[in-house]
Formats: C-alpha cells, sequence, structure tokens
C-alpha cells in the first residue's frame, strides 16, 4: 500500500512539474526573443541523487528529460549523478531542489537502496 501511495505521488508531482516547467520554458523563450534580452545561461549540471537502484535511475532520467528545459545526457551509477542539459540555468540550485523534492522521494520509495 505504501508503494502504491508513493507511485500516485510521484505521477501527481510529476504533472505539476511538467506543467510548471512548461510555462517556464515559454516564458524563457518569450523573453529571449525580446530585443535587448540576452537568452539565459545554458549548462550542463552534474546533479546528485539518492541510492536507488539502475531502474529508480532510469526512471529519474526520463523524469527530467520529459520535463520540458531539461534533458538528461549520461547516468552515472557509481557517483549518482546525472548528468543535465539545462536550458536555463541561472538558478541551478533551484533546479536541483524542485528534482530533489519532486521526483527523489517517490523514486526513492519505489526503488531506493539501502545504504551500503
Amino acid at each position: 500500500m505504501r508503494k502504491l501511495a508513493a507511485a500516485i505521488g510521484l505521477a501527481v508531482r510529476f504533472v505539476v512539474a511538467v506543467v510548471v516547467a512548461g510555462f517556464a520554458t515559454i516564458a524563457v523563450i518569450l523573453r529571449s526573443g525580446l530585443p535587448g534580452r540576452p537568452p539565459p545561461p545554458v549548462a550542463l549540471l552534474r546533479i546528485g541523487f539518492a541510492p536507488m537502484s539502475e531502474q529508480g535511475a532510469a526512471l529519474l532520467g526520463c523524469m527530467v528529460s520529459l520535463t520540458p528545459g531539461t534533458t538528461t545526457i549520461d547516468i552515472d551509477m557509481e557517483r549518482h549523478e546525472l548528468l543535465v542539459h539545462a536550458l536555463d540555468a541561472s538558478d541551478p540550485e533551484a533546479l536541483l531542489a524542485s528534482i530533489r523534492r519532486d521526483f527523489e522521494p517517490g523514486l526513492v520509495a519505489l526503488f531506493g537502496e539501502p545504504r551500503r
């Protein structure tokens, strides 16, 4: 029952994150198209994630890629890191916080591994 609740919660948080990121991405595109407005900084970011199985890490990478404005480039299971391309890297800490807040709790509940 706990895993079902975690899966439902994760699905709801993911849908909300996709909608919010979609509007934020539209705003970034529209703002950068205005005269005299430089585009936001684009970056490749290494983002650490909680210990979880390969399936959980793959699902995390997919969820990040399906969220507008971000794309997972690589998953490093040894370091527990994602390499993410961010369309707007003006606040990488906020991006990290949103991934940890929106996706990690449900994924750890479903695919987490005990610390070794």
